[in-house]
């Protein structure tokens, strides 16, 4: 029994000294951050926080190739305070923007990688207010590449995250070609039909967008505004 005892306490202390060889490994020692910016404007793309734009990043220097990714913010930035310093290749990927080819990065200490990109499209010069017993949104729309643009969108959330698949209310409307930039487009969001979600004398964040019809793309959006109902 005593001998058996023997082994076990030797068993433990290998395995307490593994444990310890594998938490002894280092930590994380740099940062990468950045935005999604307009190639022409130079302003941060904005995002959807749910199913919006992602960054690939895979580290070099191993075998598997594992993609890690990093979610962009709504606001068109992005940051990961937990990377090891490294060179990567680096890539946005399934966003609101044309598509672009992945980029080799050397990231030590804290290191800023903006991207400049061309979004599908621009919305412009938009403007939202309560008007009566409605919430109205008008405004312009850029396309760049030559897809229709598929739908336009005004949503309703408690959250500045709000957003397509981010709102409690909305109105679309569908388009299906190409637009006019100097066409002025209008939403009308009826409260009343949705006093069950827009609370009479609370604030919301109303946020307007449209969707290109390329594959993966996501929405394009103005910025969320906030509007006391």
């Amino acid at each position: 029994m005593k001998k058996l005892n023997r082994y076990l306490s030797a068993l433990v202390l290998l395995l307490v000294a593994a444990a310890c060889s594998v938490d002894n490994y280092p930590a994380p020692d740099a940062q990468l951050y950045g935005a999604l910016l307009d190639i022409d404007t130079n302003e941060p793309v904005e995002q959807d926080i749910i199913r919006g734009s992602t960054i690939e990043y895979i580290e070099h220097g191993y075998a598997s190739q594992t993609k890690q990714t990093i979610i962009i913010k709504n606001d068109g930035t992005y940051r990961n305070n937990l990377v090891f310093a490294n060179t990567y290749t680096i890539t946005p990927v399934r966003g609101n923007f044309v598509p672009m080819t992945p980029q080799e990065v050397k990231i030590e200490g804290a290191t800023q990688l903006d991207f400049k990109v061309q979004p599908y499209i621009r919305v412009k010069e938009a403007k939202m207010e309560k008007v009566g017993s409605k919430v109205v949104a008008t405004f312009k729309l850029q396309q760049t590449v030559i897809n229709n643009v598929r739908k336009i969108g005004l949503y309703a959330h408690p959250e500045p995250s709000v957003g397509e698949p981010m709102r409690t209310a909305l109105v679309e409307q569908d388009i299906n070609g190409t637009v006019d930039p100097n066409k002025v487009y209008r939403l009308e969001l009826d409260l009343p039909s949705n006093s069950n979600v827009l609370v009479a004398g609370r604030s919301y964040f109303f946020r307007v967008g449209a969707v290109i019809d390329a594959p993966e793309s996501k929405f394009n959006y103005a910025k969320a505004v906030r509007l006391s109902l």
